[in-house]
């Protein structure tokens, strides 16, 4: 083999490597990324199906239920626009209350609950992930708007 043709085929070998690397790293990042959905945006079924992902919202008032085993709790995450029953199943965060923000991680089965495996609590009074902050804006003038709007139609012209 000549020189010109070795270089050729390090550097067709060095660049084979390369890109074998960047591929097992994107897999690897494919696998473990957790996207984050809005109550609204698993309801319009725009989380993705039989993958894990988070929801965040507010834990609604009157919501909590614990079942019998004491480490099964139920409860209803909202973005006050639309709201998604969950399951968890293990010990929930001491700052866990209803009202308060709230972050679960899991997946919607065909019931349209989620199983979490995982649920994490707002640890701050002021501190809200922008994605749930725009959601419960977006929620209260939507509500807004529904409430304003007139509570019957207008009636249809009658003919003569």
């Amino acid at each position: 083999m000549k020189p010109r043709q070795k270089r050729l085929m390090f550097i067709i070998a060095a660049v084979a490597g390369l890109a074998a690397a960047v591929g097992l790293v994107l897999n690897a990042l494919e696998n473990n990324v957790s996207l984050y959905f809005t109550p609204t945006q698993v309801f319009n079924n725009e989380a993705p199906h039989g993958r894990s992902f988070r929801i965040g919202g507010l834990v609604e008032e009157g919501s909590v239920k614990r079942e019998a085993d004491g480490l099964t709790v139920n409860f209803v995450i909202t973005d006050k626009h639309k709201s998604i029953p969950v399951v968890y199943k293990g010990i929930l965060p001491d700052l866990f209350t209803e009202g308060k923000g709230v972050v679960a991680q899991g997946r919607v089965e065909a019931d349209g609950v989620m199983r979490a495996d995982e649920v994490l609590a707002k640890h701050d009074e002021n501190y809200m992930a922008p994605e749930a902050a725009d959601a419960l804006k977006k929620a209260e003038v939507a509500n807004a708007a529904a409430a304003s709007a007139p509570a019957s139609a207008p009636a249809s012209p009658a003919t003569k």
